[in-house]
């Protein structure tokens, strides 16, 4: 498929008028053609009226069709074949295995939500029948269902060029919650982007859709996102990417005259805990694992291992020879754009400058590509200087020698809200990892054990999210079956004529929902 650097709006392909984006190749620095035009305010206006308009017919459709919609954009983006890999390749600079594998899980997990909306478990419908007899008052008829906000903006991820963008885990949920996406492309792979975006676009007229379910959007600076963000007709927004850029988007929201939710993922440096008794058993075996996560796709993850935290002691020291070891002999790697590199760089930088902080090891150097990175650092040190703890986006991880572990829980306590938090234990470290657990149900989104965050499994119990800063609502997620949540409201329907109720709160429940009728949940 040639690609002509176009919008996608409303149904067709047409250049804009505000300058152009450029894609440039992660390893050489070169540019690529073609280029890409940048949307104009009315541009922008255009894809949201069309996302206005088609919001009531798309929400209206049948379950199944809008399950068939999400099923034939996983198709269809599978139907482009080698050019989609190669394109992100050269856009972004990661491998074949690992962007082939991005490319399962997006249409993974369109085909999870379609199944999702073939369920209506989403609709979380609730039946209180009238009581009219009922003393000292009656109760009314009482019925509940989900609906969907309305058109919503998605910002695709500089990191995840398939998962998290154009047709990602934002715009599956929102399609899939009955919400039409309109899509700020994002400016390191407008390619891949705009391959994706004409798998969507195909997908719409396949199915007979109203053509503005979908849009596409490219732009340099801010102008365009943030008038996605403010426009009238976008009832909420999906957002992975840096701290200020979310902040940034948080704050055009809420200065609306109707302000809308903006579920941003935004920094996380993700702890490792390293109990005392899995550091006697296997030290060498945690650390291996740990580089192995660490320089994972030059650990430009938003799960990538930041922070160790462990007791001092021979075991922690046998656990950093081994670490310092590996991160010594690990290659340089490209990372995503030269700027996400000098931003990587300029974060190595300031963790060395800490008091106290000793580099441990840094990998191989090689012209254009970034270097990993290990750091070391008392408890005390660490407590003491707040910046310690900021995210560094790449493969740079501080280890804290903690006194005892009081120490271990106090820093615990002082950290800012994760995505995730991992901790190593045996047998002998239950009863410790007991005491902590309380702590870190309310520091990350997702507790593992013996592993490390890198990886998300797509699925129904997984949790994507977690408390400021890693997400701006740490009650959702944006990964797994409950991401549909972000994009829905209830709604209650009370005295209704049955004859007018919606059909998945007629008395007949003639779609065979599972519903809660009294309080009791039953497949009518």
């Amino acid at each position: 498929m040639p690609l002509t650097g176009d919008l996608l709006i409303a149904g067709v392909a047409r250049k804009g008028d505000s300058g152009v984006v450029h894609a440039f190749d992660a390893s050489t620095g070169e540019r690529m053609d073609p280029p890409f035009s940048g949307a104009t305010p009315a541009d922008l206006d255009e894809a949201c009226a069309a996302a206005h308009a088609a919001f009531q017919p798309y929400r209206a459709l049948p379950y199944a069709a809008r399950a068939a919609f999400l099923e034939a954009i996983a198709a269809q983006i599978e139907a482009i074949g080698d050019e989609l890999i190669v394109r992100a390749m050269a856009e972004t600079g990661l491998p074949r295995a690992r962007l082939e594998g991005e490319r399962g899980r997006t249409c993974g997990q369109l085909r999870l939500f379609a199944g999702v909306v073939r369920d209506g478990g989403f609709l979380e419908t609730r039946v209180d029948p009238a009581m009219p007899d009922r003393q000292p008052l009656p109760r009314p008829d009482l019925r509940l269902r989900n609906v969907p906000l309305g058109p919503v903006a998605v910002f695709g991820a500089s990191n995840f060029p398939l998962a998290f963008s154009v047709a990602g885990g934002d715009t599956a949920s929102a399609l899939a919650a009955g919400c039409p996406v309109i899509v700020k492309a994002h400016s390191a792979h407008p390619g891949t982007s705009e391959l994706i975006g004409r798998a969507v676009q195909a997908a719409v007229a396949q199915c007979g859709l109203p053509v503005g379910v979908f849009a596409m959007l490219h732009g340099g600076g801010r102008t365009i996102g943030q008038g996605l963000v403010a426009d009238h007709r976008i009832k909420a927004v999906g957002f992975t990417g840096s701290r200020a850029g979310g902040l940034a988007l948080i704050e055009t929201a809420q200065a609306r005259k109707v302000p809308i939710p903006v579920y941003a993922e935004m920094a996380s440096i993700n702890p490792v805990i390293l109990l005392p008794a899995a550091l006697a058993e296997r030290a060498e075996a945690i650390a291996t694992g740990f580089v192995g996560a660490l320089t994972l796709g030059a650990g430009q993850f938003c799960t990538n291992p930041g922070l160790i935290l462990a007791i001092d002691g021979p075991d922690l020291d046998t656990f950093l020879q081994a670490a310092a070891t590996a991160v010594g002999g690990a290659p340089a790697q490209v990372m995503l754009t030269a700027g996400i590199r000098s931003a990587f760089e300029e974060g190595v930088a300031r963790v060395a400058s800490g008091r106290g902080v000793t580099l441990l090891a840094s990998g191989e150097t090689a012209g254009g590509k970034a270097s990993p990175a290990l750091f070391s650092v008392s408890g005390a040190d660490f407590r003491a200087q707040h910046e310690l703890a900021e995210e560094v986006f790449g493969a740079a991880s501080l280890v804290v020698r903690c006194a005892d572990l009081s120490e271990l829980q106090a820093i615990l306590s002082e950290l800012e809200g994760q995505l995730t938090v991992a901790v190593h234990l045996a047998d002998a470290d239950q009863p410790a990892f007991a005491e902590l657990l309380p702590e870190l149900e309310l520091l990350a989104g997702r507790v593992l054990v013996n592993g490390f965050g890198t990886g998300v499994e797509v699925a129904h119990a997984m949790v994507h999210g977690g408390p400021f800063p890693s997400t701006s609502d740490g009650r959702a997620t944006s990964v797994g079956s409950l991401a549909i949540a972000r994009f829905l409201r209830p709604v209650s329907y009370q005295n209704l004529p049955d004859a007018v109720l919606p059909d998945e709160l007629k008395a007949a429940n003639p779609l065979g929902l599972t519903r809660r009728v009294n309080g009791v949940l039953a497949a009518e």
